[in-house]
């Protein structure tokens, strides 16, 4: 069965003017054109939209999506098996969030005292920080002498230390979004200088050696971080690529 444009729009909730503009960048064109004119589109092309929306869902810009459908080498079924994965791992944290407001409210009203521990449970920043202790315990162990002093230095911050501290990553990483729009290479002095105070920032919590600070760089990688780089510039998928090689050079060149 074929759809016409404005049967497709109605179909997915995508409007017209949007099945337009995806086809102008060559991210979903039609299966063909009538003799009238009208734009057909097939179940081949309904499943690539599905594939747009999903990453869509997931935090990726069009550019990036572009990318990643026009490898030669995507594999639809396996890409619906990540979604699957990472909109569990959402539904989880929203369940999480759910059963935090849920305490919430009953601790406001008297009915059960809640742990003040609690009250953060299921947002992202917190689930984001626990992900990147447990990459690093797998990677290096518990015994690793950085978990020790995290946890010490966290304990003793205020929470305008902590809003100070996000603050100073925002801009850092916006001045790396700004280099890597320039097209400086990782290398080049500008991002190393950006790089390094990258490094200090993270010693607010810990200090990373020439094997670890490669290594927070490779969780940046990871699908869900690629997702929180975005909000830096979403219209460079390359960012946490481009920030991961800075810091591998900063560590071979300026730690011990």
């Amino acid at each position: 069965m074929a759809y016409t444009v404005k049967q497709l729009s109605k179909l997915s909730g995508v409007t017209v003017r949007a099945l337009h503009f995806y086809e102008e960048v060559e991210l979903l064109q039609p299966a063909y054109y009538g003799s009238n004119g009208y734009r057909y589109y097939e179940e081949k092309e309904l499943l690539q939209l599905q594939q747009i929306l999903f990453f869509k869902e997931l935090g990726f810009s069009l550019k990036e999506i572009q990318k990643v459908l026009g490898r030669s080498d995507f594999d639809r079924l396996a890409a619906l098996h990540t979604h699957k994965k990472a909109i569990s791992r959402e539904w989880e944290r929203l369940g999480k969030l759910l059963e935090t407001i849920d305490n919430t409210i009953n601790h406001l009203k008297g009915s059960k005292k809640m742990n003040l521990q609690d009250i953060y449970v299921g947002f992202e920043s917190k689930e984001k920080y626990e992900e990147y202790q447990n990459y690093l315990k797998n990677r290096f162990g518990n015994d690793h002498p950085a978990f020790a002093e995290s946890e010490k230095n966290a304990k003793k911050m205020s929470k305008a230390d902590h809003e100070a501290y996000r603050e100073n990553m925002d801009a850092i990483m916006q001045a790396l979004a700004y280099l890597l729009e320039k097209q400086c290479k990782p290398a080049s002095r500008e991002v190393q200088q950006a790089i390094r105070k990258l490094y200090d920032c993270i010693k607010t919590f810990w200090t990373p050696d020439r094997e670890t600070f490669p290594v927070v760089g490779e969780l940046f990688l990871s699908f869900e971080w690629k997702k929180f780089f975005q909000k830096y510039d979403p219209h460079h998928p390359r960012l946490a690529q481009f920030v991961a090689e800075g810091m591998r050079v900063f560590a071979e060149k300026e730690l011990p």
